[in-house]
This record gives structure tokens, C-alpha cells and sequence, in this order.
């Protein structure tokens, strides 16, 4: 927070309306901008969690693009989009709106181009925004218009394999094209692997900035200076680096600029306007500093790289209540740590996600079985394929909407051979303030096709950790999803106990509706079946399935015999998820058991302030799933009732 500032002195932007305003302020108010905006940043994100880190280091580049360019003639293309909330504050979404940051009916954490026209790319994965910009600087080209495209990308970025890919193209797409690298040498951990220690070397590297920037001051001194320096720039790449070593980017054949500090105002208003007026595509080298502005930040860099609601002076987060249940990755990441410590064959590997996937409970205790290969999602899976083939038995920690991304992988190198590498899917199910590029909502539709795979969810903690015991035994793939957040609070046995493959729980008899629940919602099943037996007089048994694939076919075979509804309920999307699984087998039994499934419709799902509000706004709050089975108890009653008569 400023403390120079009087209390009544006016807010620069609280002014700002749009980029226009920006371009309007002299440049002795830039600093105070900044200042203002990051004060906005820190108030919004401690009262409602949110990626801190990463905005507190862009805020002079993106004020420096607006300066320069214009949106949304101009496309800006923000990888991950994560660091896009002072974007959001430069064109018209400051106030109430972005107060309401991540929550029901407020911004949302990522661009989104439905959100405004300035956001020209949504995103919420990283390593995404090199590939679209090339994309769009393609179209402009075609259609031969000028607007200038800009992508903004992490350092993390080019860790990623489509990033590099795109890399490959740019010459032979585009001859227009900005690329900003932001280096702060974090992505979510500590940035791993060579491109990071190459980004550092030549970050450091006085002797390459010094010559580079000697030789063009010496060729543009000429009246045909800039021919010259393209000349010299050419011949240097052709002559094998005759002075020194090119950067990995002019070997792509991009014009290298930097490293700039990117905390300078007149170093990013030189460099963007001179890549402006380039006829080669560029990259600008921009140091940052993660977290400026916020001490806390800047010394837990991981920490606050996407952080819950947190103390602004102390930098603390809430902590969670006395005797409060542990969360699911937390559980995952202990367990893995004893199973691992037993047998030195057991190892875990995330794609720079250590803390969210609980894998960093593995790398302090045991860091020679943990790897982290940065936001590589693919090549994670592959490796621990690889490592599969030589007896290891490799844990695969990411996210339910980050395996997407791996998605050729699982079926192609880890299923096809039936290598046995668990995946751990943690946020399967809502992520409710980070919304639809983050909402685990699609793995079981497209786990249930691969063969071999095993998959299944459990109802608590303990079942968690016993589901890990079972598929670290597997000789083939094993798939457990699990939700965000707090378990249960059940107590977790001493010994983990092996479950019977395919094999559902029983938990209360019924012989009007059986419910088959999938994780977290077997409580809610319980908390129906109690009401509706209490208010209605219906017999309703409950069942724990476990696992989607394979399916435990006798006993539903066996409760389609004796109830006339089952009702299905997972915190999945409907289409192909369990409940399809489960009138698929019904089907191919010739039962005409009827089914009421209960899940996610066929849609994004927004982001919200819980998952209670979103749940409300999409019938699934626990008085709209009690009013659709009872209303299709009833109509399935009347139908029996007409049979009877007509019999």
C-alpha cells in the first residue's frame, strides 16, 4: 500500500475508462498509475483469492501496450491469461466488476472473449497464446489489414511443447509478429530445465547485450543505417554466429531485443515501438520481478502465484478451522510419501504443480522419486510411460482439465501397452472461481472409451488412500479423481486395504429407488435417501460405485431386478460420464429399468463464488435433485399403475 499518499489525493484509475486514458496521461503519472493499480490488485485478490504473483509483475508492461498499441484493433494474446487483470483494469472493467473478481457475476480470473473485445484470445492453460497470435497474424496477412498482434508469454511458456512448435512456424507464416517474453523466472514453481537455464544465461549475460547493442547503434549511425543492421543481422545468422552466440529465437529466425527491464517505462516504450514498426516478427525480453508491490509475494512466489483470500499486510492466508478436514491433495501427497518411502519403485511426477497436486509432501521427503517437467503435461505422461517399461511404477499428479491436454498420450503410449501408471486427477469436478477452462468436468467421458483403463472415484479420504494402494498394484493404467478442497474428515486407516477391482458398495438397502452415487456425492445420496424415506415413506437404497470402468455390472444387474428407478448422481457432465455408463450396461442387459441420471448439463460451466451457487443456477442444488426424482418416482408409480390395470 502507499503510504505517501494523502487519504483524499484521487485515484489515477479511478479515471481510467478505457486505453484512450491511458494514452492521455503525461508520463510523470505512469508510476502513480501503476502504483494505484497494484494497490487495486492487492485489496481485490486478498478479499477474494486470485493470481497475485504473476499481475503484480506485468503492470508497467501492460501499461507500456496500451501506451503503444491499440485494442481491440490491436489483438493482445496473454498466455495462460492468468497475468490479464491489468489488462482488465486498462479497458473498461475496473469498479464493482473487477471487484467482484472470480466470483458469481463478477470478471472472471482469465481473459475471455466473451467478456469484452479486448480480450482477442481466451485461455486458462498455458503455452497457448504463441500458437494463436501466429494464427491471427496469418488471417491479418491474408486479409491484408495492419493491425499489429501481440503475444504475451511467461518464461514457463516455452517449456511447453505447442509453444515450441509454434516457434518453429513463425517465418514461414507471418513476416509480422511481437513477442513479448516475460521472464521472472517462476511459472507456478521454480522454473525447471534447460530452456529456463538457457533464458537465464542470456538474461545474464552482459557481454551478449552489450555487443548487441553496440554493433546496431554502430549501423544505424549511417543515413542507410537500418538497411545495414538488417543486413548485419541476416549475415550474422547465415555465418553461423561469426561474433557470438545468436539467442535460441534468431535461430528461429525472430529479431531478438532485451533483456529490458520491465519495470522501466522508457526501456518498454523504446523496444514496443521499435518491434512495432519491424518488418520481421520480433520477441522482446522483458525481466519482471513476480510479486513487486507485495513483500509477501515476492518471498513465496509460489505461494501466491494463484492464492486464497490472505491478510494484505502479513500476507497470511485463512487458516483453516480447529479439527478442520485435510484436503484431497494433501491426502494424495502423504500417502504417495509412504508408499514411496516402502518401495523405492514408486515414483511421482507433475507438470510444475508440486503444491497443488500434494506432490510436494514427495519432494521433501523422498526428492530423489519426485520429478517436476514444468507445464509439460504430454511429455509428463510419456515419460512416465517410458519409466513404466522399466519396472517403475510412476504417479502422474495433474489436474482433471490439464489431462486433457495428454490426452493422445494416455491412450497411445500408457493404455495401448498397459503400462501401469496411475493418474491422480485432482479438481475433478467444480473449480468454481477459476470456471470453465479449470472445471474437471469431462474425464470420465473421455476415460471410458480407452481400454485398460481402470477408473474410479472415491467417497472420502480413507477410500482415497486405499483407491492409491489398489491402483499402485494394478499392471495396467489406473485413473482416481477426486474433487478441490476439504475431504470428509473421516478418520484414515493405519493400512490401506486393496479393493476388489470393479467392485461398488452397498451402503443401505431400497426397494423403491436406488441411488448410485460417485464420490462426494454418495453424502448427498444419503442426505436424499434419509428425507425422502422420512417424508415420503419410499424405500431408497444407496450405493457407493467407485468405479465408472469397470462398472460393478452384477450388483446394478441385480438392483434393476428388485427397484423399479435408479437414480445416478457425479459432479461430472451428463454425456458420456457414469450415468450413461450405467444405462449403457442396463441396455445391454435388455433391462427397461427406469434411470433418472443427475450430473452437469451439456455446457461450460461458469465460474461463481462456490460451488452451492453454481449448483443452484444449474438445477443441482440438493431441492432440485430431491424434486426431479420424486417427480420421476412418481411418474414411474403411474406407469406401473397403468400396466396393472391394462393387465
Amino acid at each position: 500500500m502507499n503510504a505517501d499518499r494523502p487519504s483524499s489525493s484521487p485515484r489515477l484509475l479511478d479515471s481510467i475508462r478505457g486505453p484512450a486514458d491511458v494514452k492521455a496521461l503525461p508520463p510523470g503519472d505512469l508510476p502513480r498509475l501503476a502504483q494505484d493499480i497494484r494497490e487495486e490488485l492487492i485489496a481485490v485478490t486478498a478479499r477474494n483469492g486470485g493470481h497475485i504473483g504473476p499481475n503484480l509483475g506485468v503492470v508497467e508492461l501492460t501499461i507500456a501496450l496500451h501506451r503503444v498499441f491499440e485494442t481491440p484493433s490491436d489483438q493482445f494474446v496473454f498466455d495462460v491469461a492468468h497475468q490479464g487483470y491489468v489488462h482488465k483494469l486498462l479497458t473498461g472493467r475496473g469498479g464493482d466488476f473487477f471487484r467482484r473478481l472470480r466470483q458469481t457475476d463478477g470478471a472472471s480470473g482469465f481473459l475471455c472473449r466473451g467478456e469484452s473485445p479486448h480480450d482477442a484470445f481466451g485461455a486458462g492453460h498455458a503455452g497457448t497464446a504463441l500458437s494463436a497470435a501466429l494464427g491471427m497474424a496469418t488471417a491479418r496477412d491474408l486479409r491484408g489489414t495492419g493491425e499489429h498482434v501481440v503475444a504475451v508469454c511467461g518464461d514457463a511458456a516455452f517449456t511447453c511443447g505447442v509453444t515450441l512448435e509454434a516457434l518453429n512456424n513463425v517465418v514461414s507464416a507471418t513476416k509480422r509478429l511481437i513477442v513479448i517474453l516475460n521472464d521472472n523466472e517462476w511459472s507456478i514453481a521454480k522454473n525447471v530445465g534447460a530452456i529456463s537455464r538457457y533464458l537465464n544465461r542470456i538474461s545474464t549475460s552482459p557481454t551478449y547485450n552489450r555487443i548487441h547493442h553496440d554493433l546496431e547503434a554502430f549501423f544505424r549511425s549511417f543515413p542507410t543505417g537500418v538497411e545495414m543492421n538488417r543486413v548485419y543481422h541476416r549475415w550474422k545468422r547465415e555465418t553461423k554466429d561469426f561474433f557470438m552466440e545468436s539467442s535460441l529465437f534468431e535461430k528461429f529466425g525472430l529479431r531478438y531485443l532485451g533483456p529490458v527491464d520491465g519495470h522501466d517505462y522508457e526501456a518498454l516504450l523504446k523496444n514496443l515501438e521499435f518491434a512495432k514498426n519491424c518488418d520481421v516478427p520480433v520477441v522482446i525480453h522483458v525481466l519482471t520481478k513476480k510479486g513487486r508491490g507485495l513483500e509477501a509475494a515476492i518471498a513465496h512466489p509460489e505461494r501466491f502465484h494463484g492464492s486464497g483470500p490472505y491478510d494484505p499486510v502479513t500476507g497470511e492466508g485463512r487458516k483453516p478451522a480447529p479439527g478442520a478436514a485435510p484436503n484431497y491433495q494433501d491426502v494424495m501427497g502423504e500417502a504417495l510419501v509412504r508408499f514411496a518411502k516402502a518401495d523405492p519403485q514408486i515414483v511421482g511426477i507433475t507438470g510444475a504443480m508440486p503444491s497443488g497436486t500434494g506432490l510436494s509432501h514427495l519432494a521433501a521427503a523422498v526428492p530423489r522419486q519426485f520429478f517436476d517437467v514444468g507445464i509439460a503435461e504430454e511429455h509428463a505422461v510419456l515419460f512416465a510411460a517410458g519409466m513404466a517399461t522399466r519396472g517403475f511404477r510412476p504417479v502422474c499428479a495433474i489436474y482433471s482439465t490439464f489431462l486433457q491436454r495428454a490426452y493422445d498420450q494416455v491412450i497411445h503410449d500408457v493404455a495401448l501397452q498397459d503400462l501401469p501408471v496411475t493418474f491422480c486427477m485432482d479438481r475433478a469436478g467444480l473449480s468454481p472461481n477459476d470456471g470453465p477452462t479449470h472445471h474437471g468436468l469431462f474425464d470420465l467421458s473421455y476415460l471410458r472409451c480407452v481400454p485398460k483403463a481402470v477408473v474410479m472415484q472415491p467417497r472420502n479420504e480413507d477410500e482415497l488412500v486405499d483407491m492409491l494402494h489398489t491402483s499402485l498394484q494394478l499392471e495396467g493404467p489406473g485413473f482416481i479423481r477426486y474433487p478441490r478442497g476439504a475431504g470428509t474428515g473421516v478418520r484414515i486407516k493405519d493400512h490401506p486395504a486393496a479393493l476388489p477391482i470393479g467392485r461398488a458398495e452397498a451402503i443401505r438397502d431400497g426397494s423403491d429407488i436406488m441411488i448410485w452415487a460417485l464420490g462426494p456425492m454418495v453424502q448427498d445420496a444419503l442426505a436424499l435417501a434419509d428425507d425422502l424415506t422420512a417424508t415420503e415413506g419410499i424405500s431408497v437404497g444407496v450405493v457407493n460405485a467407485r468405479f465408472v470402468k469397470p462398472l460393478d455390472e452384477s450388483l446394478l444387474l441385480e438392483h434393476s431386478a428388485g427397484a423399479p428407478l435408479i437414480v445416478t448422481m457425479e459432479d461430472h457432465v451428463l454425456a458420456g460420464g457414469f450415468g450413461s455408463a450405467v444405462v449403457e450396461t442396463l441396455q445391454a442387459a435388455g433391462r427397461a429399468t427406469a434411470v433418472e441420471r443427475i450430473g452437469w448439463p451439456d455446457a461450460f460451466i461458469e465460474h461463481g463464488s462456490n460451488v452451492e451457487i453454481l449448483r443452484a443456477r444449474h438445477g443441482l442444488a440438493p431441492a432440485d435433485i430431491r424434486s426431479r426424482v420424486l417427480a420421476r418416482w412418481r411418474d414411474v408409480r403411474r406407469a406401473a399403475e397403468a400396466a396393472d390395470i391394462g393387465t
